[in-house]
This record gives C-alpha cells, sequence and structure tokens, in this order.
C-alpha cells in the first residue's frame, strides 16, 4: 500500500461517491498511508481525496486514525458556522456544521456500528462525509 497524492479536481470530487464494500480494503489501506504521511497538516480525508469514488473516510478521533465504511449521519444537534479548510480546495470557507452527531458506519469487518461525536471531532466527520456526498465547503 501507498501514500497518494491529493486531488484537485472539482469535477471529479463534486460526484457522489459509491458504497464501499470488502473489496475496498486496499483503498483504505491507501487512505490510511496518505493520511498518516499528511498528519502535520491533515485532520481527515475522504477516499475520492485520494482519487477513489468510494465512501471511505479517515480523521483524527483524539489522536487516533479512525476509519470509516459508508458512514451516515442519522442525527444532528446544536448548528454553528464554522470557517474550514481542505487540502483538496485553497483558502477557508464558511459552513455550516453541528456541534453533536450521531453517525452509523461499518468498520473493516463491514459490521454495523453506531457512535455518537461531539465537537472538534464532530465537525471532521461531516466535512469528509461532505466529501462522500460530492459536497464541496
Amino acid at each position: 500500500m501507498a501514500e497518494r497524492s491529493i486531488v484537485k479536481d472539482q469535477f471529479f470530487l463534486a460526484r457522489k461517491s459509491r458504497d464501499a464494500s470488502a473489496a475496498d480494503l486496499p483503498i483504505a489501506q491507501d487512505l490510511l498511508d496518505t493520511f498518516s504521511a499528511k498528519r502535520e497538516c491533515c485532520v481527515g480525508l475522504a477516499a475520492n481525496m485520494i482519487g477513489e469514488a468510494v465512501r471511505i473516510i479517515v480523521f483524527d478521533n483524539e489522536g487516533t486514525a479512525a476509519l470509516m465504511f459508508n458512514p451516515e449521519i442519522i442525527k444532528a444537534e446544536e448548528p454553528y458556522e464554522a470557517e474550514e479548510g481542505c487540502l483538496s480546495l485553497s483558502g477557508a470557507r464558511k459552513t455550516k456544521r453541528f456541534n453533536k452527531i450521531k453517525v452509523q458506519y461499518q468498520n473493516e469487518r463491514m459490521q454495523i456500528r453506531l457512535k455518537s461525536f461531539s465537537g472538534w471531532t464532530a465537525q471532521i466527520i461531516q466535512h469528509e462525509i461532505d466529501h462522500c456526498n460530492g459536497i464541496l465547503i
């Protein structure tokens, strides 16, 4: 597996990603490798940012890299306005985020999980799920 370059093609990034399956585990490994190599300037990545239009994200979960396959936000509370940057885009942009979210996703064994997040971690996850949905800030 290997680190990949970051995609900046907005046409590609604006496409919705397909659902992930166990066959996509090598993509998840490349995503982890790329995330590890970019830790100094990166808190999360979606697979489309490395050229794979598949619903996999990795994010900094309080110092640990966490993977999610097919993440979906099923509950969101406490909206606020944030300003975010992105490795795929230049500059920072304003966007609406939620302080508390509940996410349904699959782990590396494709088992369904449900977990709540808040604060900074919740904001990162929302940004990466937006990527999966073809939404650019």
